[in-house]
């Protein structure tokens, strides 16, 4: 049975939507594997994973079968009851983990906003109301919600919508020192990605991550990692924290968790968890059936020493390359990050053009992301097959020679 649908084209955008996103120029409409058609039929080379959030590339057929075989059972009954996938779910990623509990909700912000809720309500029943200080790092980003935009240490997202939520400092990450002069008897809880993302992929340093556990755990603070972007196997481990060695008390993840389909997770320990009793916390469509038989497919999947050991490989592919790149063309003065999340910092005289690297790329039939204005991102498939890469890698490098010849 054919739907009829009204011609769209990209001009209906500037017509019709809230101008908050600047979208490019092309509408994809098709996607399969690391691979994406625009209207045209013009096929680009998907390096951007939408935004880290196409674990396993565009319709994956595990994750097309969970979604359909579930569309035919049940979509939603809210919190009033529970359902299976939720269940689930929820218990392979506590069999995975340092967790025995979880909250699901529909993104990252609302993830965040859980976890920043629950640290604020223990706190609170065990010391009294004065423990509610949060610290977070400088450049972090944390959501769009009123109190995760305050939470994230960029004012350029929260400056210019009244009065923010007290009680929230902000420390330069990877400095031991600045966060052991912060803390204190009235911090509830300290806040950081493994890898700080949106400001450019820096990975935490492991005295750092070690140093923040320490201290949370001197003066009774819940150390909470926002693994929204690198959770679920991004980084070549199901969680970077365990790259790391480092267990949280509260873990928020989202992103990659559906594969596509809108779900977050707060993870944490029974002993935290009951101080969100009955009516404390909630959300209409968090533990959707729907999401959470997709999600199941995508921990089931990526969960495997194989796929985990070639996220891995595939990092090196790429940072091979790119390294090569950076140095054949001057336009690179590093490349960092984990597995299937990195970051090539700009040289010198490119700095602030990372915008320009993303449309001289589209020009090249490839689709990359930038992480702030000095660093190119990628954030692909993580199951992207190795000739995806490799032609992708080429056509990049045809994208930086049409830059560096203007």
């Amino acid at each position: 049975m054919s739907v009829e649908h009204a011609q769209v084209q990209r001009a209906d955008f500037d017509q019709f939507m809230v101008p908050n996103y600047a979208p490019a120029a092309f509408i994809p409409v098709r996607g399969q594997g690391s691979r994406v058609w625009d209207q045209n039929g013009r096929e680009l080379i998907d390096f951007t994973g939408g935004i880290a959030v196409n674990s396993l590339g565009h319709c994956h057929p595990r994750l097309v079968a969970a979604l359909t075989e579930q569309a035919g059972k049940l979509w939603h009954v809210s919190n009033i009851f529970t359902n299976e996938p939720t269940l689930r779910l929820a218990k392979k990623l506590e069999e995975a983990t340092f967790a025995d509990r979880a909250f699901f909700c529909n993104s990252g912000a609302e993830a965040n906003e859980a976890a920043f809720k629950l640290a604020r309500r223990v706190a609170h029943d065990r010391f009294g109301p004065q423990k509610c200080e949060i610290i977070s790092a400088l450049d972090s980003f944390h959501g769009r919600t009123f109190f995760t935009v305050s939470v994230t240490g960029q004012p350029k997202y929260s400056d210019g919508f009244g009065p923010k939520p007290e009680g929230i400092t902000h420390v330069p990450y990877n400095d031991l020192a600045a966060l052991e002069a912060a803390i204190s008897e009235r911090t509830c809880a300290v806040v950081l990605e493994p890898i700080q993302g949106e400001s450019g992929i820096l990975p935490a340093q492991q005295a750092y991550l070690e140093g923040a556990r320490r201290l949370c755990d001197q003066y009774d603070a819940l150390l909470i990692l926002d693994e929204v972007q690198t959770g679920v196997g991004r980084t070549g481990e199901l969680f970077a924290y365990m790259h790391y060695g480092v267990v949280p008390d509260i873990l928020s993840t989202a992103k990659g968790l559906g594969g596509g389909f809108p779900i977050g997770a707060m993870l944490t320990r029974s002993d935290l968890a009951k101080h969100f009793s009955a009516g404390v916390h909630g959300t209409t469509f968090g533990g959707n059936p729907l999401a959470c038989a997709v999600a199941e497919a995508v921990i089931d999947v990526v969960n495997t020493p194989e796929v985990l050991q070639g996220i891995k490989a595939k990092h090196q592919r790429f940072k091979t390359r790119l390294e090569a790149i950076g140095r054949q063309y001057g336009i690179f003065s590093q490349v960092r990050g984990m597995g299937m999340l990195i970051g090539s910092v700009l040289s010198e005289p490119w700095k602030g053009k990372a915008r320009d690297v993303l449309v001289a790329a589209e020009q090249e039939a490839l689709m990359v992301l930038q992480a702030g204005a000095d660093v190119v991102r990628f954030a692909p498939s993580l199951v992207i097959e190795d000739a995806d890469i490799d032609e992708g890698l080429e056509r990049f490098e045809r994208a930086i020679v049409r830059l560096v010849r203007g």
